[in-house]
């Protein structure tokens, strides 16, 4: 569901410096948003980001040791792979 058809019903508070509202006000007008829209979006991607950042995996000896070898094998073709990078970004694409 958009972020904008949740009600938002959690109050958050914060101080800033007038230079920082400055800038935090034209890029939100920049994008077209308000500006706490702006800053909501731009936090939580931060603390998503964060989040992943601090994932921990934890695996068995027997896993790390299979994994390790995995990364010393020679490489080997794999026309998937080779399939994917040959494509250009659709970003790229005019």
């Amino acid at each position: 569901m958009p972020a904008a058809a949740l009600t938002r019903s959690a109050r958050l508070g914060l101080r800033a410096t007038p230079e920082q509202e400055v800038v935090l006000r034209r890029a939100a007008e920049l994008v077209h948003k308000s500006l706490t829209d702006f800053i909501l979006d731009a936090a939580c991607q931060a603390a998503e980001q964060t989040l992943l950042d601090q994932r921990l995996l934890m695996v068995s000896g027997s896993q790390y040791q299979g994994f390790l070898e995995m990364l010393d094998r020679p490489e080997s073709e794999n026309p998937g792979l080779a399939d994917l990078f040959s494509r250009h970004p659709v970003w790229t694409e005019g």
